[in-house]
């Protein structure tokens, strides 16, 4: 777990900073019983320092050692060397070629066998404990030791106690959040941290007022006394943390989005409880042990559990890590799927490496330095992903803050974006940096100097990259912004009101700029990093030169198609969610690439067609559109009322506000069309927005029958009207009769 992870590492830090030797205890005295013999094989390219040291560790007791050189095939050199022996000087034969890592490896080994070998020897512990006790001078006169750290513990939990209840009035008013943002979360949180360290502040205060007045005296009561409050407050800063990040009992100010945070607060409630009594009781025991086997031997065994520990944490919450990560965006890609799903087992993979460093440092030379390392290593790779959400999230709530005010231009949102780019991407830069400073010599046994060479020229390459990184966000950005909005790909109620969708020309035009310029970027950045480097690019530039040579005159319909539509949209011919006519095809423009354009037709079909392959195109949806349409009228009809019908209803509609808006010119009518044998033909037209021309044709002529009927102004019939003398109704009967009757209609098909 990461969070849990964060808490761990100030524990080991703090243990290899007070104790930085701590690790070299499993290659100290007393490590194996004597009677078994120990086989130490060597490389042959040993220092005289490192091979006493292993001497020294596996010898004690008188414990036979057998010392093995990898060019030598006869029988090994015996060595029966006591704790004190002298530094052993060899001449080792001719050093063979070993690799770092081996001998990394090599180090590990012999420190879990030595560890493993002291185990046994932490039965001795107790019984030292109870010798050592029995020293103490505090308490000699009056109450015990044991009585007076009791009191002091009572005092110190007494005063945080107290402290608690007469703020918690004043902290729970600023405990309740104003909004959901992340901003007040983080400042409703920020008061709940600063409660628990100042009533943690106030129990160690209090706690070291009364060593100093109850126990004076430097002996094992004080040290334990002392020892144990610096663990406790450690401890309790864990669970402080915890609070802070994951807020449990209160999910409304929670930081940390994590899945099923209850559970993993109680598990590092108990990590933080038992660490720090294995930490303090190592320190205690290096104090009151005979012998250093006993502390190795509870140093393993206790740097085993906390592994192991850890290990199954980060197993038990793989899915919850996962989620964590990809909460970070709402449609993440493949790169960031496969970092969530990586993510758990890489903190496996780092806990299980920090240990074997540990093991393999007790048979260091400089095992301390190492194990500093580690612990600075396990903050690392916790607290930076940490850090680098949090900082972004501040940074994206302040913009967010701005945005509910006014809408930020696009230049503003790209340059907001590329700072949170800039602000993660220092933090992540940071944590590598230390990292390398820390683990260079160690795997690669690398020098300062030549470290600082190497980190130079890795420097120079890594801020390249950066830049062109930040600068490849910003304009991803700044495109996306003006790019319009993909608009619904189902189908549409034509019936209904649609807002103004065609985008300017800029917008349009941008998202093919998009694509050459972020290819331009990478590249670029590409050349200049390997230029860096030390490639020479002149080969790649003109091999490059040669490939669009023969791609212009192998592809020339590529070339045709890409030239034709730079000049589509140089001329501005066309728009996305313009409707165009090809000639052959037609449709809504829905998208265009460099070579082609998409477009949907009104039964849904999408068309792919290539610029070039476009004679000519006629633009249906712009600036404006006439409409123009027939009415037939009986020739009885009353032509000037039906002129001050429509006139009227046009008049309605430009009052209606869900019509009018889109009017440029009322609904008249133009006079007589046209005067046929069975009616008179009228012409009726408007000007609208192309976009709303139809739906409003479907509306006026809906109104206008309704107007001329109510007006009545009849319309034209293909009624036949039989008229005769003397016994015409007979007849109109008889032909009537002779009528068919009418098949019924066939039903629509479903």
């Amino acid at each position: 777990m990461r969070l849990a992870d964060t808490l761990s590492a100030l524990k080991i830090v703090w243990l290899a900073l007070a104790f930085a030797g701590l690790p070299l205890l499993a290659a100290s005295p007393a490590l194996a019983q004597a009677d078994q013999p120990v086989t130490l094989s060597l490389k042959g390219d040993e220092s005289p320092e490192t091979v006493r040291r292993l001497v020294e560790a596996l010898s004690t007791g008188g414990r036979r050692v057998e010392v093995r050189v990898a060019s030598e095939a006869t029988a090994p050199h015996a060595a029966a060397a006591p704790a004190s022996a002298a530094p052993i000087a060899m001449a080792p034969p001719e050093p063979a070629e070993v690799s770092r890592l081996d001998a990394i490896w090599d180090a590990f080994v012999a420190g879990f066998d030595a560890g493993n070998a002291a185990i046994p020897q932490v039965a001795r512990l107790p019984g030292d404990w109870a010798a050592a006790w029995a020293q103490n001078r505090n308490g000699a006169s009056g109450p015990g030791a044991g009585l007076r750290i009791l009191a002091a513990v009572l005092l110190a939990l007494g005063m945080a106690y107290a402290f608690r209840r007469a703020t918690a009035g004043w902290f729970a008013r600023r405990l309740k959040l104003e909004s959901e943002a992340f901003t007040a979360r983080l400042i409703a949180s920020g008061f709940g941290l600063l409660q628990d360290l100042a009533t943690i502040g106030l129990a160690l205060a209090t706690a070291r007022i009364a060593r100093q007045l109850w126990l004076p005296e430097d002996d094992l009561a004080m040290v334990a006394f002392r020892t144990a409050a610096n663990g406790a407050a450690i401890g309790a800063a864990y669970i402080a943390t915890g609070r802070f990040l994951l807020a449990p009992g209160a999910p409304e100010r929670r930081l940390m989005a994590l899945p099923r945070a209850e559970r993993h607060f109680r598990l590092l409630t108990f990590y933080a409880i038992a660490t720090p009594i294995i930490i303090t009781g190592i320190m205690l025991a290096q104090r009151v042990a005979s012998g250093a086997g006993p502390v190795a031997g509870l140093f393993a065994l206790t740097g085993l559990a906390i592994t192991l520990y850890k290990v199954w944490w980060f197993i038990d919450a793989r899915h919850d890590l996962t989620a964590l990560v990809l909460r970070h965006s709402e449609t993440p890609g493949p790169g960031l799927r496969l970092l969530a799903t990586l993510t758990p087992w890489l903190h496996v993979g780092f806990a299980v490496a920090i240990w074997m460093v540990g093991r393999a440092a007790a048979m260091m030379a400089d095992g301390g330095r190492w194990a500093q390392a580690a612990g600075l290593t396990q903050i690392i790779v916790v607290l930076a992903p940490i850090l680098a959400v949090g900082i972004t999230g501040l940074i994206a709530c302040a913009q967010a803050r701005k945005a509910a005010i006014a809408p930020p231009a696009p230049l503003a949102l790209a340059l907001g974006h590329a700072l949170r780019a800039a602000a993660g991407g220092v933090v992540w830069a940071g944590g590598f940096y230390v990292m390398a400073r820390l683990w260079a010599g160690f795997v690669f046994g690398v020098s300062s100097v030549e470290f600082a060479a190497f980190m130079r020229q890795a420097g120079g390459v890594a801020v390249l990259a950066f830049a062109g990184w930040v600068a490849l966000v910003f304009l991803r950005s700044f495109f996306d912004a003006y790019a319009p909005k993909p608009a619904a790909s189902g189908p549409a109620d034509e019936d209904a009101a649609v807002e103004e969708s065609v985008p300017s020309r800029l917008a349009t035009v941008l998202p093919v700029m998009r694509g050459v310029v972020l290819g331009a970027v990478i590249g670029l950045t590409g050349l200049v990093v390997l230029s860096r480097l030390g490639v020479d690019i002149g080969p790649l530039l003109a091999g490059f030169g040669i490939l669009g040579l023969a791609i212009s005159f192998g592809s020339q319909a590529l070339v045709r198609d890409i030239v034709s539509g730079f000049f589509f949209m140089l001329e501005d011919a066309f728009r996305i969610g313009e409707y165009v006519d090809t000639g052959r095809l037609k449709g809504t423009v829905e998208k265009i690439s460099l070579r082609s354009m998409q477009l949907r037709h009104q039964s849904g079909q999408i068309h792919t067609v290539p610029f070039g392959q476009i004679q000519s195109l006629t633009n249906a949806s712009r600036d404006w559109a006439t409409v123009k349409f027939n009415v037939r009228l009986d020739h009885s009809a009353d032509i000037e009322k039906a002129r001050k019908a429509i006139k009227k209803i046009g008049l309605a509609l430009l009052e209606e506000p869900e019509f009018g808006p889109h009017f440029i010119a009322q609904l008249k009518m133009q006079g007589v069309a046209d005067i046929t044998d069975s009616a008179i033909v009228i012409r009726l037209k408007f000007t609208a927005r192309p976009n709303q021309a139809s739906m409003l044709q479907r509306e006026a002529l809906k109104r206008v029958y309704r107007g001329l009927n109510e007006a009545g102004v009849p319309f034209a019939s293909n009624a036949v009207t039989v008229r005769g003398g003397e016994g015409g109704q007979k007849d109109a009967a008889a032909a009537i009769a002779t009528i068919p009757p009418p098949i019924p209609l066939a039903p629509a098909a479903g």
